[in-house]
């Protein structure tokens, strides 16, 4: 697919005085961390214009979502996940909406901070060519090693967004998305932009916020992460839950950029993905010449490569600053987030040779027990 822009879509800027704001909410049995998610949300939006998508759900997350004072709609055979939830959500609420509001779109395993939703609609307000506004993603308390490796990588994501105001994904966790921009988005679909014409999100797509996030860019529409927009989401607890999570966000992405082919857009995601193979093949390099050294006994200490070791590992600790004390405790071992990149990197290898054969991809749905804690 090639780059497209549609000339004269025009948005208009939002009214000064802030324009209604409304949110939806997917949700898959999430009656035990729900009530605090919605806490967060009734805080910036008001109750009357928040909608629950009750989505296949075998627990009571319908009615604790109506305990709480909020809209509920329950899917009707949806297989097409949370993508497929949302459109069904938004199929009854964007007839109500008029094009100046805002829509909070977010996970249910998502707290927002205080103050993101007004973050969210300045940032909008200072750019009328501007379609959206994405979170900045950081995990909830993290137990245990692998959580908190978790919690070092978005740390240091969240410095990079910070750092190069550059957004990477319209992330799903929580983001900020103007009527106009997502009925334009619908109105493209089977045409300018891949999926079925009239549904806001490709029902295909395995990761359904990039694929919204280049669909916005390829209608013209700019987007930013401001810092104050932070958000707070749960934590793989398990090496199969974090691999099974990120083999659904590489492979994703991969078959989304295919979907698009190269394009102005596409470009700098596709450059991605190669020094993500690239990034692989080194490290398994590495890891080889590692081996061998071992195995016969060539190991031995080198002032310039230890002193190329503490460098990285300073740039370790600084980078994963913000991820709290035992985040730097574990960023100057060296070693265990090396063998946390190692699992990365061996879910991307797999999600690689998945599209490669062109397998369904797989969603499924694990993390760790709740704990609630909004970001500051």
């Amino acid at each position: 697919m090639t780059h497209v822009h549609a000339p004269g879509h025009g948005p208009s800027p939002l009214p000064a005085t802030v324009a209604r704001v409304f949110a939806i909410i997917p949700a898959h049995d999430e009656a035990a961390i729900l009530p605090g998610v919605l806490g967060a949300v009734r805080r910036q939006v008001q109750s009357d214009r928040i909608l629950v998508v009750a989505d296949n759900c075998t627990d009571d997350t319908a009615d604790i979502a109506r305990a709480n004072g909020v809209g509920v709609h329950v899917t009707v055979d949806n297989a097409a996940r949370k993508a497929g939830a949302l459109n069904q959500g938004l199929s009854v609420l964007l007839p109500t909406l008029d094009d100046d509001d805002v829509l909070l779109v977010m996970d249910a395993d998502t707290e927002i901070a205080r103050g993101f939703v007004d973050a969210a609609v300045r940032a909008l307000a200072e750019d009328p060519e501007r379609g959206a506004v994405g979170g900045i993603f950081t995990g909830t308390d993290p137990r245990g090693f692998l959580e908190q490796a978790q919690a070092n990588e978005y740390a240091r994501y969240a410095r990079e967004v910070e750092r190069t105001r550059r957004v990477q994904v319209l992330s799903g966790t929580a983001s900020v998305i103007r009527v106009r921009a997502l009925r334009e988005v619908g109105r493209a679909r089977g045409t300018l932009l891949p999926g079925t014409p009239g549904e806001v999100y490709d029902a295909t797509a395995l990761t359904e916020d990039m694929e919204l996030t280049l669909a916005l860019s390829s209608l013209g529409w700019s987007l930013s992460s401001p810092a104050a927009c932070r958000t707070s989401t749960q934590l793989m607890p398990t090496v199969r839950a974090l691999q099974d999570q990120r083999l659904r966000w590489y492979r994703g992405a991969i078959d989304n950029l295919r979907t698009y082919g190269w394009t102005p857009v596409t470009r700098r995601y596709v450059r991605q993905q190669v020094m993500l193979a690239i990034g692989a093949l080194a490290m398994a390099l590495y890891l080889t010449v590692m081996i061998a050294d071992a195995v016969l006994g060539r190991i031995g200490f080198q002032p310039f490569w230890a002193g190329v070791g503490v460098l990285f590992a300073l740039e370790r600790v600084v980078t994963a600053w913000h991820a709290g004390w035992r985040g730097r405790v574990l960023a100057v071992l060296l070693v265990p987030e090396l063998f946390y990149d190692v699992l990365l990197q061996i879910a991307f290898v797999r999600a690689v040779l998945a599209s490669l054969r062109r397998t369904e991809g797989e969603w499924r749905h694990d993390t760790a027990p709740p704990r609630r804690r909004v970001p500051a």
